[in-house]
């Protein structure tokens, strides 16, 4: 049975499809991210105050090579076979080689409703992996020349709405620890299910507007967002077997590496390669992949880590 998270998503895509008047507040949807980036970073921050950093500096650098990794083989994989321009591959490569925070926050429902446990980390894992490939993609792109604003770029990627939000957090739920967070459980975490609910009904809205731009860029938007993030999940299954994560761990670093950024890297490509179609990658990205991952990606990547991990679920 879905999860009723995912009803929710298939509910505003079928209204969307159907060219519902449905929509939510303005606003809201923004409020909604907040809300989840924030209660994301604070249980992992709660997390890390159980246990010692130190050990986990070699982890971060290894999410950190897998992310540049798998924007340099999109990049190839969209030149060679896609026949992109450079500015378009670079882009496109930048968002599959981030990361999505709706995909992880549906990942983590996912194994909380089945009492799966993971390690706390993984909220480190989500911010350092959406810079990496923000700064590669670029490069890629356009290459680097006089006329990159490294400034303004730097100060977009490191301290971007998204990635400040989950520092934060965890910031907080470090520095508070269990007992500090005590007061507001009941607003952030209880409600979390609640609140992702709502943001899957505006996410499935947003995709409905994203056929149209698939049936114009034909099979290969198709066969390429569908085919990416399996690529990309067994890369992520084989760095965290490498660095000995639970079952929890290894499909949640999965769908971290099988997700892609639709928020903080179309801001970071409008201000260094405007020259990039937006859309394309977009069409990509919520068109096919976000459905894919939430939908049959997640419980896939589980599967897999406990059959890499020999282990039974």
């Amino acid at each position: 049975m879905l999860d009723v998270v995912i009803l929710f998503f298939l509910f505003g895509l079928a209204a969307g499809l159907v060219r519902s008047e449905l929509k939510l507040p303005a606003g809201f949807y923004e409020t909604l991210s907040v809300f989840l980036l924030l209660t994301i970073g604070l249980k992992g921050g709660e997390g890390l105050a159980k246990q010692a950093l130190g050990p986990l500096l070699p982890q971060l650098g290894a999410v950190i090579l897998l992310g540049v990794v798998q924007t340099l083989i999109v990049f190839v994989i969209l030149r060679k076979l896609g026949r992109l321009e450079r500015a378009d591959a670079g882009a496109m490569a930048a968002h599959y080689g981030s990361v999505s925070v709706a995909t992880f926050a549906v990942g983590v429902n996912w194994l909380l409703t089945r009492n799966i446990s993971f390690e706390p980390q993984m909220a480190i894992f989500l911010a350092v992996m959406e810079v990496p490939a923000i700064m590669v993609g670029i490069v890629l792109a356009r290459g680097v020349g006089r006329q990159t604003d490294w400034r303004a770029l730097a100060h977009e990627t490191f301290l971007g709405k998204g990635v400040t939000l989950l520092l934060g957090g965890m910031a907080i739920g470090w520095a508070a620890g269990p007992e500090g967070l005590t007061p507001i459980k009941g607003l952030f975490f209880d409600l979390f299910k609640g609140a992702l609910a709502l943001f899957l009904l505006e996410m499935g809205l947003i995709v409905s507007r994203q056929v149209g731009e698939l049936r114009q860029r034909g099979m290969f938007i198709v066969t390429f967002g569908l085919l990416m993030p399996l690529l990309s999940g067994l890369l992520g299954l084989g760095c965290g077997l490498a660095l000995g994560l639970s079952i929890g761990g290894l499909t949640l670093l999965a769908t971290l590496a099988a997700s892609a950024s639709y928020i903080a890297v179309p801001a970071a490509m409008r201000l260094a390669v405007p020259q990039a179609n937006p859309t394309l990658s977009l069409a990509a990205v919520l068109g096919v992949t976000f459905p894919f991952n939430i939908l049959a990606g997640i419980p896939l990547y589980h599967w897999l880590a406990v059959h890499f991990a020999g282990a039974t679920p």
